[in-house]
């Protein structure tokens, strides 16, 4: 296996080098043949009915300019002939003058006289006679001395280029009958070559309109389908546009293979024609995304319809073994949801984003509020680049206390943005759009730059900077936190960086190696909301960590359960034994402050001793501290 893979990289690899050195119009037409094997096929027909058209009209002309030619050559073979006669002629009275005198004294010429004439002039078959009979030969009479005629000389007339053209016309006609035979025949191939190209431009339109795999039609086509149902509803129908997306094919991909996988898409598309009523219209518009047209009346369940679809689809496969897969729809409806294609296919869209969100087999329509939530992610995708530009994002602060005394040991630095006409937007609202759009780089930059600018105010505490597990993941990560230092003239140790456990688990080496980069910094590393997700114990023994950061739910469950308080003790009680510092984030009451700091807890975080605020409220704050008459903040 391994022997032919390798094979045919390198036919793949020669293929690509020869292709290097080939015209430009042999890698379009191998480009064209890899891409649609029907467009080729076309293309090559085209060029079938092209070249034939060429050669008959070059047939045509070549006949025309033979008989043309011949015709030209026949007219210059009779002035070449008539032009000899004319100089014969002359030739022939010169001679007759010069000898003139010779007429007056006899009436017979010497026969030397006749053949040095005849040589002369170039005659053929030159003869004196004084009486010619009445022959096809040429006769020039001869005068004598009184004027009188003495005889006639008579010679055999010649057409030598005559001739010539004249043993060439059958030559000259067999070549117009062949080229004749040669345009009728290009001709034929003319008309089937038109057939052939009307059936391949059939066959490709055919083709543009249906999905190569799957036999159904394409989105192309879907979306024709749907304007005319559009346009053909009745005012009391109902067109119902549903989106259906198949669940975990990466994995099928990776279990099935590609070869696999398409034989599935082809076993869920037969699927979805036998489940759906039989005025329906269903299509693939993606690699294993389907979408189907409904129009009838309006007490037509189009949910129920769908679901039974996905019901379908969730039926056992057998493909080589029992494969299982799953799906999820959104669908929307005209004229309750929409009035034209474009709002109706944008609003299933959304839908289908909402069953995704809910899981294997659900079905969700749509609602205003589905189209709200779309609103607020256009606003925030519009918006949030500006507000980096206009400098509108900023920092609060909470605080970070000693368990033991409640002294305020650090801040922990927290993103927040005011927007100008909307308000305050959490967090948890633009930062997910951040990440979609590319800038949590961007984003992490500004929070720890402005954190350890800030952190010159409070020279005794340290700072905690949440790290996106974007930026962890980025290498540039280490450059970035070296240069934010070293412009903040911050010591290092001041710096603590949270990183949450699912980055861990990613790529345990690169991250072994990344954590160990930042170390040598100088700076601190937390585990955030430890519990919360994996809690891995093995890779707290792996990872050079310096805190843990017990997640809120735990102190939730404080007084409720009487497992909290276990848990809690057990875990400060495994970062005491790994030499790590335990900071539980999320106290709200005075009697969590007590457990928790009788359960070991080293540091505490949440709204008994502060709310998120700006630096200067963090300033009074310490001041207040200081003076003996600590207040929460309220802000």
């Amino acid at each position: 296996m391994g022997g032919e893979a390798i094979t045919e990289a390198a036919g793949a690899s020669s293929g690509r080098s020869l292709l290097a050195w080939a015209p430009a119009w042999v890698k379009r037409r191998r480009r064209l043949t890899a891409r649609d094997p029907a467009d080729a096929s076309r293309a090559r027909t085209r060029r079938m009915f092209a070249a034939s058209r060429l050669i008959v009209v070059l047939a045509v002309l070549a006949m025309a300019a033979t008989v043309l030619s011949a015709g030209i050559g026949y007219g210059l073979a009779r002035q070449s002939d008539e032009r000899l006669w004319a100089e014969q002629r002359a030739s022939l009275r010169n001679a007759v003058t010069e000898f003139r005198a010779l007429f007056g004294q006899a009436n017979e010429i010497d026969p030397r006289f006749v053949r040095m004439v005849e040589q002369t002039a170039g005659l053929k078959d030159l003869k004196f006679e004084t009486d010619p009979a009445i022959t096809d030969r040429e006769m020039q009479p001869v005068m004598d001395a009184h004027g009188r005629i003495a005889g006639f000389f008579t010679w055999q007339k010649t057409n030598p280029m005559v001739g010539v053209v004249s043993r060439l016309i059958p030559l000259i006609t067999g070549i117009a009958l062949l080229l004749m035979g040669f345009a009728g025949f290009s001709l034929w191939q003319l008309r089937r070559a038109r057939h052939v190209l009307a059936a391949s431009e059939e066959l490709a339109a055919r083709a543009a309109d249906m999905d190569k795999l799957t036999g159904l039609p394409n989105h192309a086509k879907m979306l024709e389908l749907l304007d005319l149902n559009l346009a053909e509803r009745a005012g009391d129908e109902v067109t119902t546009f549903a989106l259906i997306e198949l669940d975990g094919m990466a994995d099928v991909n990776a279990h099935l293979g590609v070869l696999g996988s398409d034989e599935l898409i082809v076993a869920v598309a037969a699927r979805l024609k036998e489940a759906l009523p039989a005025d329906a219209l269903c299509g693939r518009i993606g690699s294993d995304e389907f979408a189907l047209t409904l129009t009838g009346p309006a007490d037509v369940d189009a949910e129920a319809v769908i679901r039974a679809a996905l019901e379908s689809i969730a039926r056992p496969h057998w493909i080589d073994t029992v494969v299982r897969v799953s799906a999820h729809a959104g669908f929307a409806q005209t004229p309750r949801h929409a009035s034209t294609r474009g709002e109706l296919t944008r609003r299933a869209e959304l839908a289908l984003r909402a069953a995704a969100k809910k899981g294997a087999g659900a079905v969700v329509a749509f609602t205003p509020e589905i189209d709200t939530v779309s609103a607020d992610q256009k606003f925030i995708q519009r918006e949030l680049p500006r507000a980096l530009t206009a400098n509108e994002l900023e920092l609060h602060y909470q605080p970070i206390v000693a368990a033991n005394g409640g002294r305020i040991v650090g801040v922990e630095a927290l993103l927040r943005w005011t927007h100008a006409t909307r308000g305050p937007i959490g967090p948890a609202v633009f930062i997910p759009v951040a990440e979609q759009m590319g800038l949590m780089d961007t984003l992490g930059a500004f929070v720890l730059r402005r954190a350890l600018s800030e952190a010159h105010r409070w020279p005794d505490l340290y700072v905690a900077v949440n790290l996106s597990p974007l930026q962890v993941r980025d290498a540039s990560i280490v450059d970035l936190v070296r240069s934010a230092l070293a412009e903040s003239r911050v010591a290092p140790s001041r710096l603590m960086l949270e990183i949450t456990e699912g980055v861990l688990i990613d790529n345990p080496d690169e991250m072994v190696k990344r954590i160990e980069d930042l170390h040598a910094l100088g700076v601190r590393i937390a585990l955030d909301d430890f519990g919360s997700g994996y809690s891995n114990l093995g890779y707290l023994q792996r990872f050079p960590l310096d805190k843990l950061k017990i997640d809120r739910s735990f102190v939730v469950a404080l007084g409720n359960s009487a497992n909290g308080g276990v848990i809690i003790q057990a875990i400060v009680a495994l970062g005491r034994a790994l030499g790590l510092s335990v900071l539980v984030e999320g106290v709200e009451t005075e009697q969590q402050r007590v457990l928790l700091r009788l359960a070991g807890c080293d540091e505490m975080q949440g709204f008994l001793f502060a709310r998120p605020a700006p630096a200067k409220a963090i300033d009074r704050l310490l001041a207040q501290t200081h003076s003996g008459s600590p207040k929460a903040l309220t802000a």
